[in-house]
């Protein structure tokens, strides 16, 4: 099984090669890995063990109550992290990253100015609320929203972002296409390690963006 740097690195290889062929800033379709990084167990396994609910209220919810950026050096913050680690090329003044190049794993796009990448949470806040974090405290929701080991947090395009909004792989899939098996088992490894529920919907997508995924049945 390859590990998780390994994994990005083969995403940023396919991207690089297309990028050098004109692809540019427009959006190409990026070479899914042979295995997914991060996940260290069966993801189908770990999908039957999701409990399936109804959402929950988005009573009392604000992005308030998961608290992030948290600080990670002087005037530095975990989307500096995020943006260092996806990035290449980076640019850095102290550790603030004020240059690089990023490709966007969702949708192809490559980007060299941070301001135009957003770091995306791959479980939205929202969404967390409503499947079981209107029951934790802010703590544990600041350790969700700041989640640097499980593959929870991407730079990605801005556009892509605020497409996806607080929607589950039910209502928005990353128009790369090639990225699906890649997203659907990060989906399912970060809900099962903060034990958040699925929808029935919910689960039914992410089962069928699985069963193109001839690695899923090898694990």
């Amino acid at each position: 099984m390859r590990t998780r740097s390994g994994g990005r690195a083969a995403v940023a290889a396919a991207l690089a090669a297309l990028l050098a062929l004109g692809a540019g800033g427009c959006d190409v379709s990026v070479a899914e890995p042979e295995a997914p990084p991060g996940n260290s167990g069966n993801v189908g396994e770990q999908l039957a063990e999701l409990t399936v609910a109804e959402a929950g209220s988005m009573k009392g919810y604000s992005r308030n109550r998961f608290p992030h950026w948290r600080d990670t050096g002087k005037n530095c913050d975990v989307r500096d992290s995020v943006l260092q680690r996806d990035g290449k090329d980076i640019r850095l003044s102290g550790c603030n990253v004020v240059g690089g190049r990023w490709e966007s794993v969702y949708d192809g796009r490559t980007f060299t100015d941070p301001s135009d990448v957003d770091i995306d949470h791959m479980v939205p806040l929202a969404n967390a609320w409503r499947s079981g974090a209107d029951e934790w405290d802010d703590a544990k929701r600041g350790d969700f929203a700041n989640d640097l080991t499980r593959p929870q947090l991407f730079a990605v395009s801005a556009s892509s972002n605020r497409s996806k909004g607080d929607q589950d792989p039910s209502q928005w899939k990353p128009p790369n296409r090639a990225y699906w098996c890649t997203y659907a088992e990060h989906w399912v490894e970060v809900k099962h390690h903060w034990k958040l529920t699925v929808t029935s919907a919910e689960k039914a997508a992410i089962t069928d963006m699985l069963g193109g995924c001839t690695w899923a049945s090898k694990r």
